[in-house]
């Protein structure tokens, strides 16, 4: 039984949604899809063709881009959303529609006018980790884009995508008004029971006992006890010897 061949080739993919939507929708739909037409037949798409991007498909308030370029992909991306923040910049702040836009490169199947692959999953993924106005990229297009544009890229670590069997290496786009401080994702949170813990700090006013906050410290058996379940302080009843980063505290001379 012969198989149909289907066409692969290398290309960038665009994924991108309009964030809080269904907010947006339920305080006004009329409204909210007027504004979201507007956008994207005065903006969006003018940008896609400008870029020579081909829309793959839409799904309501998103829509997955297909480039031949991922520079072209990331030019198109960094217009899209400097043009939204300007749109935007006299709209109430719970009225407007915000892009996130994800970014990867890699092989794609086309069949029947559709796109599929691990490609097209990365980049949805990619567009969930965006914050709104935002634009997140893979490491394999963070390097293919490397010196070709005049932009600056902030490193989001390993990332483990939901159903991507491998960890992707993230990187967020740096663009003006959007600063690192909001633009940083929140760190999933760990399986088992964890304690977050301060460094130590020399509050003796004497700068020779500095290197006590720097060292390791110790917490002889007698003194652990359980974590105060209603508090978010240090935890007390850890055991052994640990490094300045592991303990929490104030040091003073006594």
């Amino acid at each position: 039984m012969s198989k149909e061949r289907m066409e692969r080739r290398l290309a960038a993919i665009l994924a991108a949604d309009v964030a809080g939507y269904s907010r947006l929708m339920g305080a006004d739909e009329e409204g909210t899809l007027a504004q979201f037409k507007t956008h994207r037949r005065e903006l969006v798409d003018p940008k896609i063709s400008e870029y020579g991007g081909r829309i793959v498909k839409t799904t309501g308030d998103g829509m997955l881009v297909e480039f031949a370029s991922v520079v072209d992909a990331m030019r198109c991306a960094i217009e899209v959303q400097k043009g939204m923040a300007e749109r935007n910049a006299l709209v109430p702040e719970n009225k407007r529609i915000e892009f996130r836009i994800g970014i990867h490169q890699g092989d794609i199947i086309s069949d029947a006018g559709d796109t599929f692959g691990d490609a097209v999953n990365v980049a949805a993924r990619l567009e969930a980790l965006s914050i709104p106005g935002g634009i997140c990229v893979s490491s394999r297009a963070q390097e293919d884009a490397l010196g070709k544009l005049d932009i600056a890229f902030e490193d989001m670590g390993d990332r483990q995508l939901k159903n991507i069997s491998k960890a992707v290496r993230a990187y967020r786009i740096e663009l003006a008004g959007v600063s690192a401080q909001s633009a940083r994702q929140p760190l999933a949170l760990p399986d088992k029971p964890s304690i977050a813990v301060l460094p130590f700090a020399n509050m003796s006013g004497d700068p020779e006992q500095e290197y006590f906050a720097d060292g390791r410290w110790t917490i002889p058996k007698s003194h652990r006890s359980l974590t105060n379940r209603n508090s978010h302080e240090p935890a007390r009843s850890t055991t052994g010897d640990f490094p300045w980063w592991a303990g929490g505290g104030a040091l003073s001379r006594r």
